[in-house]
């Protein structure tokens, strides 16, 4: 490991550089620094010299950063930013497990199972408080500050660590007087001939993809209601109003109480993806974090609670 960046020379050179950047003159980065310009630009010029590259254009009315010096900027910022809460978990970690935790949750999960067995957590946490945003949309939790977020589906942000709490499984289901009136499709193709209620924010919208072990069809359902609303789409479904294709913890309790069947059991709408707990990857977990990541995989295991 290289520790001569640690020494202090450099450390003048890269706060003087970042402070040339963050505020675009010498006069005004001396006045950040409280150093001379004069000191300021030496130093950015030795940093330059010793790295063999020019970081900013000068001219006598501004300072312009290369496409060279905007790109260290940028990876000597997230150095920092690594440091900082590296520093902050080794802060924490001997402290009782306290402060507040910025949850992001997907809409009608969250109301349905997450959110009920919050209170829960609070109470073996007293010191901690949750600021929990519920919402269907694929929140950017590093740009909008989330400390945790739980996913469904396929993850495809590399700038996260995911830990996988369970399966997730899209399936069919209809109320028995539906199915009573209009018959139960027996194959996939069939879904063609029934009022089908169409969830908007499926990937495959608007297409339903059905698997069944390693066959696959394509369906184009018809329908007289589509909605980016699963919970309004449930309603639907219970109100005889057509064969709705859902999660299964969205169903399960409906399933339970005979208030709906399920269609064409042997198939499967979607990919399987998953229920994922996500963090930036670019923070050291606090023991907030901790402590929650540990209390959800505890909900999940030996199953999702709605599979029990």
């Amino acid at each position: 490991m290289n520790l001569d960046v640690l020494n202090n020379q450099h450390s003048d050179e890269i706060a003087a550089f970042l402070a040339v950047a963050s505020q675009g003159s010498f006069v005004a980065a001396g006045r950040l620094l409280q150093r001379h310009p004069t000191i300021v630009s030496k130093r950015l010029a030795a940093m330059e010299k010793r790295l063999g590259v020019r970081l900013v254009e000068r001219s006598t009315r501004q300072v312009r950063i290369t496409q060279v010096g905007s790109k260290l900027e940028e990876r000597l910022r997230a150095a920092i930013d690594l440091m900082d809460a590296a520093q902050q978990q080794a802060a924490e970690g001997a402290n009782e497990v306290r402060g507040t935790l910025r949850l992001a949750l997907p809409a009608a999960m969250g109301r349905r199972w997450l959110g009920p067995m919050l209170p829960e957590f609070l109470r073996d946490h007293p010191h901690v408080s949750i600021l929990a945003d519920y919402s269907e949309r694929l929140v950017d939790i590093i740009d909008e500050g989330f400390d945790v977020a739980i996913r469904i589906g396929e993850l495809e942000d590399n700038r996260l660590i995911a830990m996988q709490l369970s399966d997730h499984r899209r399936i069919l289901c209809a109320s028995p007087a539906y199915i009573e009136k209009h018959g139960m499709p027996e194959t996939p193709h069939d879904l063609i001939e029934h009022n089908c209620l169409r969830f908007s924010g499926l990937a495959s919208f608007p297409q339903w993809k059905l698997y069944r072990g390693s066959e696959f069809q394509t369906v184009l359902p018809k329908g007289n209601l589509t909605a980016n609303d699963s919970e309004s789409l449930l309603a639907a479904a219970c109100a005889d109003s057509g064969i709705l294709g859902a999660g299964e913890w969205l169903m399960r309790h409906d399933i339970a109480a005979g208030k709906l069947l399920h269609v064409l059991p042997d198939w499967q709408l979607d990919t399987a993806g998953g229920v994922y707990l996500v963090r930036p990857s670019s923070k050291f977990p606090s023991a907030v974090v901790t402590a929650f990541k540990k209390w959800v995989e505890s909900k999940f295991i030996p199953a999702p609670p709605w599979a029990i």
